[in-house]
């Protein structure tokens, strides 16, 4: 499938496949699920995940702009990259040694933060590694490999483990706990190609000291989007959007654990979404050359948009039993793996084609923070939501807010965008 890529477009995109075992496992999936059992009972102790989550996103969305712009300095972005990486994979290894529900908050709070402020230099790296016209190529390429492999592989070892562990002697706790550890193993073997082959090309030299240079060149670039309406308008119709994405898939484990679904079930469902992702990732990118970058984002939302009315119609489904139930959250899987994976590969890549290569990180470090806010934002409603009213289903009101909000933006951003100039 990557023959027709370059070398570093392939080390490229196989960080998506390092990394997104943290997504699936880590975020999204295992340890969510081990959290709610853990802590079933304890609304508190529940709300608390969405909280965790924003505590992480919002100190990577404070760090961004300013790691971003670091990073655009010669030999500065790989070992930004490298840090943030080996901090992610300490944190996700130590979670296989706790089962206590504080610590892993903490070791949760400190593994986003390193998966996230790695992506921050990855996303940088794009236009290092390729060139316009195959932008929205390589980035589909990298999301629809991250789900059927870096999230699948790992995903299936560890639902083994938990499905038929104890028939070898591996109690739940066991099987979970060892699935962090193959997660960590996995993220950091996985990143070697990334660090061979994938490197800094375009720079911005040093001049003087480089904390003060770096402060100036972010109140410049904060100046050069507010005067592009165009992008600025993008941005935040990406806040907007990305929030519901977010949101979705950080608490959509707690979400079903509360609505009624059983462990087995809730991840044969996140199982789903991660195996359909994988070819409609992919098929945005085909599309995209047919009908347009901007038409393909809006299917996405429209997608999502739909994903919220299905989850506000499965309250009615669990009081008819767990096979009704059940078959409404595969139909509600189903179709946040059709836009899941595209509409995040082809945002990125409709930004990295509207700023300038040589300052490419910078403006990957605003895209970031406009995304990372929203990630702080969206969790924090879905609770404050649950925890006011006692139910689960009425935390996606906000979310579905949010989609219909960066729907209206994003129909004002202009077609004709041209690319920034330095």
């Amino acid at each position: 499938m990557l023959k027709k890529f370059t070398k570093a477009e392939r080390g490229w995109i196989m960080y998506d496949w390092a990394n997104s075992s943290f997504s699936a496992i880590i975020a999204a999936i295992i340890l969510p699920n081990f959290y709610a059992t853990l802590t079933e009972g304890n609304l508190a102790a529940g709300t608390w995940w969405g909280y965790a989550t924003s505590l992480a996103t919002l100190i990577c969305a404070v760090l961004a702009p300013f790691l971003g712009t670091m990073g655009d300095y010669r030999g500065y972005k790989k070992r930004f990259f490298t840090g943030f990486v080996i901090l992610g994979v300490a944190a996700t290894a130590a979670l296989t040694f706790t089962d206590q529900w504080q610590v892993i908050l903490i070791f949760y709070v400190l593994g986003t933060i390193g998966f996230n402020g790695s992506c921050v230099f990855y996303d940088g790296f794009l236009p290092d590694v390729t060139t316009d016209d195959r932008m929205d190529a390589v980035s589909t390429y990298g999301y629809g490999l991250g789900y059927i492999g870096g999230s699948t592989i790992p995903l299936l070892v560890g639902m083994v483990l938990i499905m038929f562990g104890e028939s070898f002697g591996v109690n739940a706790t066991l099987a979970c706990q060892l699935s962090f550890l193959l997660t960590a193993v996995w993220w950091l073997v996985f990143t070697v190609p990334m660090w061979r082959h994938v490197h800094q090309v375009n720079s911005v030299e040093p001049e003087g000291h480089v904390f003060a240079q770096t402060l100036r060149r972010m109140g410049s670039l904060l100046r050069r989007i507010i005067r592009c309406k165009g992008l600025l308008l993008f941005l935040l119709a990406y806040f907007f959007y990305i929030d519901g994405v977010g949101t979705i898939i950080h608490m959509a484990t707690v979400f079903g654990r509360n609505m009624g679904l059983d462990s087995n079930s809730l991840i044969v469902v996140l199982l789903l979404v991660q195996i359909v992702a994988f070819p409609f990732a992919i098929l945005y990118g085909k599309f995209s050359k047919r009908i347009g970058v901007r038409n393909m984002i809006c299917v996405g939302i429209g997608t999502y948009m739909a994903v919220c009315f299905v989850a506000l119609l499965l309250k009615p489904l669990s009081a008819m039993g767990s096979t009704p139930l059940l078959m409404g959250f595969l139909a509600l899987g189903f179709l946040v793996g059709t836009a899941q994976g595209g509409i995040q590969a082809l945002s990125r890549s409709y930004y990295g084609k509207l700023i300038p290569a040589e300052s490419a990180n910078e403006y990957f470090g605003f895209f970031d923070i406009f995304g990372k806010f929203s990630a702080v934002i969206g969790p924090a409603l879905f609770s404050l939501v649950w925890g006011a009213t006692q139910q689960v289903y009425l935390g996606i009101i906000p979310v579905l807010v949010m989609f219909v909000i960066g729907m209206a933006l994003f129909l004002t951003v202009p077609k004709d965008m041209k690319k920034l100039e330095k």
